[in-house]
């Protein structure tokens, strides 16, 4: 383990960098009165002393106001556990006003018996905690080269949480699940009309579905508390379901309808929006966005942050992917030629992201320098040097360069 009063010397990352742009990372960051203000980090775990962020936070990035969407600040990444008020915030619509005690969940479709639920008894019901990663499928959408449409996220579209729920089997087995069934809905109460190309049919709900058999695994939950606490209005509440292993689009907030289906659902955000193109016979067909891919992102150092020559610097991140395991990190400092392992941090946890760390003498000589991190994981898949245009601007997991400045 690094030496946490050596490395906090080896790099500048203070007040001065935020507000002067040198982070352009964390340019327009906000604070959000609604999430609560002036958060206490706590010690940092192990692994993790001498990072920024321990008594101060920027704030979270505004990506878009209306609707909501902000973006947590990578380079402030002290904790596996984001806090609520720190975890990154997506939506399509604007936020729906619920009450808990109106509110109620429908199982419905292809099931012997259907049902609803209110918030009350749904929390009676067995319930478990998972750990689990939550990305945006569009995060570094901002480094894809021609400009691509949609929120231009960075790094931080991304975040890990413990979330208490009710496991969706234990609702699916009491609607009794018909024979010939093969995906279940998520219907969220969110709703709106999208008036940029593709263009929705009026006005719709955000849906999403998945297979079968990915609704029964245990991990998968109907979600009504995070790290602890009821969920927010910006993070789905009463209820949300979150599917670990998928990228965050999967993870529907504002949960009103369960829907079990016996043909594929093709709605909007299941075909024209979170869609990719997947060769099949040669031919490319759009296919719904699902599996986290593999992946690597560097906290520190940050982008341009300076960094003294000839010193010892602790480079530090996060790796994650689907339904594996990271197997390694790597660290390149001279532009991919070579590679050189990073150190895991911590143990894994199933669907949750590891941290790392790699221990460079920063260069004698003065000038901008380029760091590499490049993922794998226990399947064997490899974080790719390029994005893949099939994927249109979703899982971009491509290797990032940071560039910094050795002074």
């Amino acid at each position: 383990m690094s030496n946490p009063d050596e490395m906090s010397k080896g790099g500048r990352f203070n007040r001065r960098m935020f507000l002067s742009g040198i982070l352009p990372v964390v340019a327009g960051a906000v604070a959000l009165p609604v999430l609560g203000a002036g958060v206490a980090t706590g010690n940092p775990e192990p692994g993790q002393q001498g990072l920024p962020g321990n008594d101060t936070f920027p704030g979270l990035i505004t990506r878009e106001k209306n609707p909501v969407n902000l973006e947590f600040p990578f380079p402030t990444l002290n904790s596996r556990i984001i806090p609520n008020n720190r975890f990154f915030i997506r939506t399509h619509f604007p936020i729906p006003a619920i009450e808990a005690a109106s509110w109620e969940l429908f199982i419905e479709g292809e099931v012997r018996k259907e049902f609803k639920i209110n918030y009350e008894d749904l929390r009676k019901l067995p319930s478990k905690t998972v750990m689990a990663t939550i990305e945006c499928a569009g995060n570094s959408r901002s480094f894809l080269v021609p400009k691509a449409k949609g929120l231009l996220w960075e790094q931080g579209g991304i975040g890990n949480a413990e979330w208490t729920g009710v496991p969706l089997s234990v609702l699916l087995d009491k609607a009794g699940i018909k024979e010939g069934t093969i995906e279940i809905i998520l219907e969220g109460k969110d709703q709106g009309e999208i008036n940029e190309e593709p263009k929705s049919p009026g006005t719709i709900h955000f849906a999403r579905s998945l297979s079968l058999t990915k609704a029964m695994q245990p991990e998968v939950i109907i979600a009504y508390q995070m790290n602890g606490k009821n969920l927010s209005p910006e993070h789905g509440f009463p209820v949300r379901a979150i599917i670990p292993g998928y990228y965050g689009m999967a993870s529907v907030k504002w949960l009103t309808r369960i829907t079990a289906t016996a043909s594929p659902y093709e709605g909007y955000w299941q075909t024209l929006e979170y869609a990719y193109w997947k060769r099949k016979n040669g031919l490319p067909t759009l296919t719904a966005v699902t599996s986290t891919q593999v992946k690597s992102e560097i906290s520190r150092p940050a982008l341009h942050e300076t960094i003294p020559a000839s010193k010892l610097y602790r480079v530090f991140g996060a790796a994650w992917t689907g339904d594996t395991a990271i197997a390694q990190v790597e660290i390149s400092t001279d532009d991919g030629s070579t590679w050189q392992s990073a150190s895991l941090l911590d143990k894994a946890i199933p669907f949750a992201w590891q941290f790392w760390e790699y221990n460079w003498t920063a260069p004698n000589k003065p000038g901008r320098y380029k760091i590499m991190s490049r993922a794998t994981d226990k399947q064997g898949n490899v974080q790719p040097a390029k994005h893949d245009p099939d994927r249109r601007n979703y899982m971009v997991n491509f290797i990032e360069t940071i560039e910094i400045e050795v002074e």
